[in-house]
């Protein structure tokens, strides 16, 4: 344990991990401002971080429901509370995403659009599943695109 922490610090130490954590900050930013553009409410108005906090509940939906939605189109992410929320913990009125993965794998600003765009097209089509399998293969195809080293 010791070992992987002195790796790990040692890593945090470069000057490309610097462009690694700048970029990841780059990125949220683009996704939050790409779902307030398509009608998201986000907790805190933005993101000054990695995190990404999506009030769905203003929507109407649930953070269990789309989360699971999300997942069966090959997004990854959490129901999370959000602040006042009247929903249950097992429930939730919020959605969390983060942006290491995608900036691990090579993605930027740009590519944070499309990502946006997917989300609205799974929320918009939550009861679909035929319309959820299209697009798990549209987002399978995006991803290929950006390849894990």
């Amino acid at each position: 344990m010791t070992a992987a922490k002195a790796v790990a610090f040692g890593e945090a130490l470069t000057p490309e991990f610097k462009v690694y954590q700048e970029q990841v900050v780059k990125n949220a930013k683009a996704l939050a401002e790409a779902l307030q553009a398509n009608g998201f409410r986000l907790v805190a108005d933005g993101t000054d971080n990695h995190l990404i906090l999506m009030d769905v509940g203003a929507s109407g939906f649930t953070g269990k429901d789309v989360a699971n939605a999300l997942d069966k189109a090959s997004i990854t992410a959490n129901k999370n509370g959000i602040p006042f929320d009247t929903k249950s913990p097992f429930v939730t009125s919020g959605v969390r995403l983060g942006t290491p993965a995608v900036t691990t794998r090579g993605m930027k600003e740009a590519e944070m659009e499309q990502i946006a765009n997917f989300i609205k097209a799974v929320t918009d089509n939550m009861a679909d599943e035929a319309r959820l399998a299209e697009i798990r293969e549209e987002v399978i195809t995006f991803s290929n695109r950006f390849p894990l080293a």
